[in-house]
């Protein structure tokens, strides 16, 4: 007999290990395997963008990735015009304007960032990966598929020389960019490899270099530069263009090295240490599917391949994984339909699609000197690649996604106008606001972690007055009934709060408000003890150390016509 899994995930990167999380977090048993003898321990990528910071936060483990990562908090940019023919500062910007999330960008090895997810996969409900597992061939029974409960896709896998079978109701390919997944199931990657050459070294620098611990572009005549400082304080990460007609496979650190220092003139750069090193050609390609009978999914470099330099990699790869995760566990803990996972490829294929075109502009564009190559150029003619970057800022944080419309999407439905700073099909994003039961003041989406709930926010407006405490009291009347939503969709014995979560942020003078005006309905008898939950209403209003938050402002709701927004588990406006 072959042994049976709900979940079957090939492979223990970014993607593997977030969607991991997610069904750890749901109390889901999955079997993830790796070819590897263990835990990654060079990580190659190293770009922690908002986003993904915005996920950890979500699963309750920002802490360490804020205490541990490197802050990207300024970008400089060099180009050639110093003394001696040589490179000088052009330009500095902060790394994220003001507003675009409470939290920052990070730099943090790949490694270090998957340990975390590990641990909390471990903590959530004990899952763990199964390492020196070769993934042989992945097989969907399409017949069987129609069965929501069947076991239709067949891994074959090799242990210790040994062949082992397993049966799965759903597999997900996380396996890389020479995906056994991907090619078993007979899909294609499209699209080619620039002409442009690459190389990366991590390494300890000694330099005169007066940048060389904040990320750096240069760009000169020999070359282009991306510095990464990296977490610890001493060692950075440089990806560096190589000359034309350059072959990969025969380049030699001491080429990149002295690579190095012709782009860096007039300044030193020695090498006391080279960690790792590697060149590559740049390649942009995207799957011609992303599923298989909505049985199996593709995710990460699986089915997206671009350049690093942007730190898109990792990050993406990890929200793939985020995205089918929820998905996966809400149907197996019988929540929604297996429909809900033809979503998966209207979201995160177009998400893939849109990153290689503009991948593309951001590789031609840091590599040129010239507007004929893509460059963009200042009044004296010369290379401008900082105007790219800022006006990419949102883009490169992972901000700027928006889902289409479909079945959990409902932009075509909604009125945008009642809350126009909070976009249909974006991720929520947050405000400060103070909490009603015990004024504590907090990041609003610190109230919306990622344990599979949809969300229910209502912007009540001021409820001393009698117009928003009416519209409220009738909300909370048809929400609660016997054929509202809540009701319908939850588990009969769980609590009232165990799948829509009512979060109420009301505007007005906290102190002025008293929780009587509050409906019961908002504040439910939850958990073991019968205790009423207090801490599902906030205010807008002033706090006691750091100012007023402004959040109706932010999100573009006025107090008077309030609004009420749909939150998914996965944070995005539905």
């Amino acid at each position: 007999m072959h042994e049976k899994v709900d979940v079957f995930i090939c492979g223990s990167g970014s993607a593997g290990l977030s969607a991991a999380t997610w069904l750890a977090r749901h109390g889901i048993r999955c079997k993830i395997v790796d070819s590897r003898s263990g835990p990654l321990e060079n990580g190659q990528a190293d770009g922690v963008q908002i986003r993904t910071t915005e996920i950890f936060e979500s699963f309750g483990i920002v802490d360490d990735l804020l205490r541990e990562g490197y802050h990207n908090v300024e970008v400089a940019f060099w180009t050639l015009g110093g003394k001696a023919g040589g490179i000088e500062r052009t330009r500095s910007v902060a790394a994220s304007y003001q507003g675009l999330s409470h939290l920052p960008r990070l730099i943090l090895s790949q490694a270090r960032l998957h340990g975390m997810l590990l641990e909390a996969m471990k903590r959530f409900n004990g899952q763990e990966v199964d390492y020196g597992y070769e993934v042989l061939e992945v097989k969907v029974d399409e017949e069987k598929a129609n069965d929501p409960d069947s076991y239709p896709v067949v891994i074959v896998t090799k242990k210790d020389g040994k062949e082992e079978t397993f049966e799965a109701k759903y597999a997900l390919g996380c396996d890389g960019a020479h995906s056994t997944v991907r090619r078993s199931l007979g899909l294609k990657m499209i699209g080619d490899s620039s002409d442009s050459i690459w190389g990366v070294m991590d390494f300890i620098p000694l330099t005169n270099f007066p940048d060389i611990r904040k990320i750096t572009v240069v760009q000169s005549e020999v070359g282009s530069v991306l510095n990464i400082p990296r977490e610890g304080g001493s060692m950075n990460r440089f990806y560096m263009e190589l000359p034309q007609r350059t072959v990969a496979k025969q380049v030699k650190l001491e080429d990149l090295q002295a690579t190095t220092r012709r782009i860096f003139h007039p300044y030193q750069v020695d090498f006391a240490e080279t960690i790792w090193w590697s060149a590559y050609a740049i390649g942009q390609r995207v799957a011609d599917h992303f599923s298989k009978a909505n049985r199996v999914f593709l995710t990460g470099d699986a089915c997206h391949t671009h350049s690093p330099k942007a730190g898109q990699g990792m990050n993406v790869s990890l929200q793939d994984g985020y995205n089918i995760g929820w998905k996966l566990a809400s149907i197996l803990k019988g929540q929604t339909g297996p429909d809900i996972l033809n979503t998966y490829t209207i979201e995160r294929q177009r998400v893939a699609e849109n990153l290689i075109e503009w991948d593309k502009t951001w590789v031609k564009g840091m590599a040129s000197m010239g507007k004929d190559e893509g460059g963009v150029l200042d009044v004296n003619n010369k290379i401008d690649f900082s105007e790219v970057w800022v006006k990419s800022e949102a883009f490169t944080a992972g901000l700027t996604i928006t889902y289409d419309e479909s079945a959990i999407t409902w932009a075509k439905r909604s009125t945008q106008s009642l809350a126009k700073n909070t976009i249909v099909g974006m991720r929520f994003p947050s405000a400060k606001v103070i909490r009603f039961c015990d004024a504590l003041e907090m990041q609003l989406v610190r109230a919306l972690p990622s344990d599979g709930r949809w969300r229910t926010m209502v912007f009540a407006g001021d409820i001393r007055q009698d117009e928003p405490s009416r519209k409220l009291s009738q909300l909370g009347q048809y929400l609660f009934s016997q054929h509202g939503p809540i009701q319908k969709y939850s588990t009969p014995g769980s609590d009232i709060d165990s799948f829509i979560e009512v979060i109420v942020v009301l505007s007005g003078e906290r102190l002025k408000t008293s929780q009587e005006q509050i409906p019961h309905c908002f504040w439910p008898v939850t958990g073991k003890w019968g205790v009423r939950d207090l801490h599902k209403v906030y205010v807008d209003d002033q706090s006691y150390h750091s100012g007023h938050g402004h959040a109706y402002e932010f999100y573009g709701v006025h107090p008077e016509k309030g609004a009420i927004a749909i939150v998914r588990p996965d944070g995005c406006k539905s």
